[in-house]
């Protein structure tokens, strides 16, 4: 169908078979269900319905084997996945909803689109194991509008699950139902927060809700709903499969499993990277093929560009797990790792990211829609030459007054960047603002 071509790297360094192998050793063309049938696809459902021959699993067996993982939620938050999927009232005989976001829209951030591209079945099955383990019937991929292409793919391989008995009224002949629609987004980075999200999906428009109450009791159409990230659902085949206690041993305790990392900006070979959660961000970076025309590490951004920036130092001591860059000041977020050499300079670097949240500010709150503008044209003064002394204290007030003045998250998506560079590279902002000039001698 044409679906552009986007890098992704086979990293399974272990000399064993990883978990879940979400993209490792697939081909740009291994997208169908028979090949997904092929790589043990379709089994864990089949596992848990009983339609593999053997006694099938309760909901709270599936529950219990997903809370063994310590799976996390790959979309940023990091919230213990079972711990969410047991919030919902499985037995309560009402209308409920499953969603998948698949809205990624965060600077830095391509690993769902490549699993939707390369393995969208791997999600279609991960979902309908979540909608049995909750007793849902009806859910929705919500894929971001600036991909067609991968949503043309994934309603294909929509078609293929339905035809093969996957999905619809009484699957595999065991009573299960549970019917999966694909939805369209139109690109707007506010719809990856969860209850934005559910507007859009009800026709709306997009912007998020007061919490609480939480999607859990209230969300999609009024009804109780369950929402997890792409790669979420993507890890959950595997873990049935294979069971909790195997996939936690892939990674380290509290941090189960692997995690795709994207990986941008100044390395060798950009793309997307499965590993194990707690590899040494040294090693990934090797992975990647090491910093581009042999330059120097300079500051990475860790979990995407909402995340706080980490200079060289931290983070080539730091290993890439949620708790681990947790204790280096940052975030592991959706896993996209923006790399920055010596050549980079760091206001610079921050207007861009300023510029990002004040256009994608959706207006709803009053400290996000002014301090958002505020926070870029003050950047913007010093990046020009036009900066004050006291504007360093004046941006840090201004983010102050956003971080956790909010609805949503995307007022503190916009502050915690510029603490972080400012915090960290204090100087060249000062030398901005003092010379009129950019300290880095190479910018490119």
């Amino acid at each position: 169908m044409g679906a552009p071509e986007v890098p992704f790297i086979d990293t399974c360094f272990h000399g064993r078979h990883i978990a879940p192998q979400i993209l490792v050793g697939l081909s740009p063309d291994g997208w169908r269900l028979k090949d997904y049938e092929a790589r043990d696809g379709y089994k864990a459902l089949k596992k848990i319905l009983g339609a593999d021959g053997g006694p099938g699993m309760t909901q709270e067996e599936v529950i219990a084997q997903i809370k063994a993982s310590a799976l996390r939620g790959r979309g940023g938050a990091g919230f213990p996945t079972g711990l969410k999927w047991s919030f919902m009232p499985a037995k309560l005989p009402i209308q409920k909803y499953l969603v998948c976001n698949s809205d990624e829209g965060e600077p830095g951030t391509f690993k769902d689109r490549d699993i939707l591209r390369y393995n969208p079945h791997i999600v279609i099955e991960g979902m309908a194991i979540a909608a049995y383990a909750m007793g849902i019937t009806v859910g929705y991929n919500y894929i971001h509008g600036e991909i067609f292409s991968v949503y043309q793919r994934f309603e294909e391989a929509l078609e293929e699950a339905r035809a093969a008995g996957y999905l619809g009224s009484n699957i595999l002949g065991k009573g299960f139902s549970f019917q999966l629609h694909a939805h369209h987004g139109y690109g707007a980075y506010i719809c990856g927060e969860e209850t934005a999200l559910l507007e859009s999906l009800e026709g709306k428009k997009g912007q998020p809700r007061y919490k609480p109450p939480f999607p859990a009791s209230y969300g999609l159409y009024g009804k109780p709903t369950t929402i997890n990230n792409t790669e979420t659902f993507a890890a959950a085949p595997w873990i049935i499969r294979n069971g909790g206690e195997a996939y936690l041993a892939v990674g380290r305790p509290n941090n189960g499993g692997t995690k795709v990392f994207s990986i941008s900006g100044d390395v060798e070979r950009p793309g997307n990277y499965e590993i194990p959660l707690g590899t040494p961000f040294a090693k990934l970076l090797e992975l990647a093929g090491g910093m581009r025309d042999g330059r120097k590490l300079k500051a990475v951004i860790p979990g995407g560009s909402s995340m706080p920036v980490l200079p060289a130092e931290t983070m080539m001591a730091t290993d890439m797990d949620y708790d681990s860059i947790a204790k280096a000041g940052s975030m592991l977020g959706s896993g996209a790792v923006i790399v920055m050499d010596e050549t980079r300079c760091m206001v610079r670097s921050l207007l861009r990211l300023s510029y990002f949240y004040y256009e994608e500010s959706c207006g709803q709150c009053t400290p996000c829609r002014e301090g958002t503008g505020w926070l870029y044209r003050m950047v913007k003064r010093i990046e020009e030459g036009k900066g004050t002394a006291e504007d360093l204290d004046q941006l840090n007030r201004v983010a102050d007054n956003i971080q956790g003045r909010t609805i949503c998250a995307l007022g503190d998506a916009a502050a915690m960047p510029v603490r972080a560079f400012i915090k960290h590279f204090g100087s060249e902002f000062e030398h901005h603002i003092t010379h009129k000039t950019c300290m880095v001698a190479h910018y490119d």
